[in-house]
């Protein structure tokens, strides 16, 4: 788990917007679409692994998976979410 300090200071590397934990509706979401092949990263690489969490981008169009407790910062990782 993230802890308060840390989720304070993160923000997202391309435009400095402040970041939240995920709830876990939107992780099982995400996951489902992951287990179904159908989730792809901003990169335009399919998503294979299952996420542990993520932290979503304050203007909730991006998020950041979170992968064996480790936040993964990298725009190209992050994962578009649908409006």
């Amino acid at each position: 788990m993230i802890s308060r300090e840390l989720l304070d200071i993160l923000v997202c590397p391309e435009t400095k917007q402040g970041l939240s934990l995920a709830g876990e509706a939107l992780i099982s979401e995400l996951n489902g679409r992951i287990a179904r092949g159908a989730l792809k990263n901003r990169g335009g690489n399919r998503v294979s692994e299952k996420l542990d969490g993520g932290l979503k981008r304050a203007d909730n169009r991006f998020l950041y998976p979170i992968c064996s407790g480790i936040p993964v910062l990298l725009v190209e990782e992050a994962i578009p979410l649908e409006e």
